[in-house]
């Protein structure tokens, strides 16, 4: 019953988070397009009004005039729209997915058994779970940092940019060598997802809300509040991409199941920023072809270093038996003894009420449909989860030289 009510649990936190994360986004993305598709005021009274830009649109039937002041609108009401529980909410609730999913499970979903540094693969649940809240918690601090000594006025945004993107770089290579591939993917995600939330918490709400209370006591703002914001709003709009994916890289074995895997999600990290900097652009006129062109070469450099290896057939022995072509009754022996206790309607493993991603395994018929999906998984490493049945190298080896027919 237990496991029942974590999988209720499970499903309801992650509508949520995709929820307020499609909000925020949404907004986000319809903002950084709103500021992109300003145009100086036409009229004499818009221009004596202080108005910086404005835009005219049509949706829904309607005509909208939409007008943005910098510093001193000619009035401010009580009922601004304030953007950030959706920031928020977006965290917390992807924070608790964690926690029931990776968190309460670290043995199984975070622990790294075959990590190259031999304290990596040593680590405990809970030491394995100390450092995935140390990634998350570092990396907000070691971003800030950079922003802060780099680039505090916004002069030097641009060794910011190659800084951050250095730090990420060494966050993916270092969470690859300590966690599973996939929660890899997932933590260096949620280290760019906190960055961002953090960045609305202390910076860019703050920041508005002494500006707005400045106007209202008849002060002038600090322009340092508005170009901060607007710095750290820049950086969330280049994260977007790259969390989008890699919050959905889990569904995908071939990504984070490479042995060049922290190579991969830096590919993937710099071509969803390229292709975001392509629609900013696009929103102020300029159709850079060239960068969601460059994007798309990233991307393939991806799949090239995640493309599955070419294996020949194997001679190795199995439970002491010379093998030549792999017939479906091997497969069907390992299969048994190492995946069946998961993927069954009613799987044996403590924890799960029901075969992960629906995929069975019972039958002939139910194996040879996920051949393929098999095949990369147990040769990648992937499954079964932190290597719980103890699948050996020659049976790994087997199932890759299976035809799959």
């Amino acid at each position: 019953m237990e496991s029942y009510f974590l999988e209720w649990l499970n499903l309801l936190l992650r509508w949520l988070h995709v929820v307020a994360a499609v909000a925020w986004i949404g907004e986000s993305v319809y903002f950084v397009m709103l500021d992109n598709s300003l145009r100086p005021p036409r009229d004499a009274a818009g221009k004596a009004r202080g108005v910086f830009g404005e835009m005219w649109s049509v949706h829904g039937g309607g005509f909208y005039h939409n007008q943005k002041y910098l510093a001193h609108p000619p009035e401010l009401p009580d009922d601004l729209h304030w953007s950030f529980w959706k920031s928020y909410t977006t965290w917390l609730s992807g924070f608790a997915l964690f926690s029931v999913l990776y968190l309460l499970k670290p043995d199984f979903y975070l622990l790294d058994t075959s990590s190259p540094w031999r304290w990596a693969a040593k680590l405990s649940g809970s030491e394995a779970n100390l450092a995935a809240l140390v990634f998350l918690a570092g990396g907000w601090l070691v971003y800030d940092q950079l922003c802060r000594r780099i680039s505090p006025n916004m002069q030097n945004d641009g060794v910011l940019a190659i800084a951050v993107a250095l730090m990420m770089v060494a966050v993916a290579y270092l969470t690859c060598h300590i966690f599973q591939g996939r929660a890899a993917f997932l933590i260096t995600g949620a280290v760019m997802a906190t960055c961002m939330s953090a960045n609305v918490f202390f910076w860019i709400i703050p920041g508005q809300r002494r500006m707005v209370a400045d106007l209202k006591a008849g002060r002038t703002p600090n322009p340092l509040d508005g170009k901060r914001g607007k710095q750290r709003s820049v950086h969330n709009t280049y994260f977007t991409l790259p969390v989008a994916l890699l919050m959905i890289s889990n569904h995908y074995a071939f990504t984070y199941g490479s042995e060049y895997n922290w190579l991969v999600m830096c590919l993937f990290i710099f071509a969803g920023a390229l292709i975001r900097q392509y629609f900013v652009l696009r929103h102020s006129g300029r159709n850079m072809v060239a960068l969601p062109a460059a994007g798309i070469a990233l991307l393939a450099g991806a799949a090239f270093l995640a493309a599955p290896k070419a294996v020949s057939a194997s001679t190795a022995p199995v439970a002491g038996q010379k093998i030549g072509r792999v017939d479906y009754q091997q497969v069907q022996t390992v299969i048994n003894a190492r995946c069946i206790a998961c993927h069954a309607a009613q799987p044996s493993q403590p924890g799960f009420t029901a075969p992960p991603a629906g995929i069975r395994l019972e039958t002939e018929l139910q194996v040879k449909s996920q051949a393929a999906k098999l095949k990369m998984a147990v040769a990648k490493n992937y499954m079964p989860l932190a290597n719980i049945t103890q699948m050996t190298a020659q049976e790994r080896q087997l199932i890759a030289d299976w035809p799959g027919n």
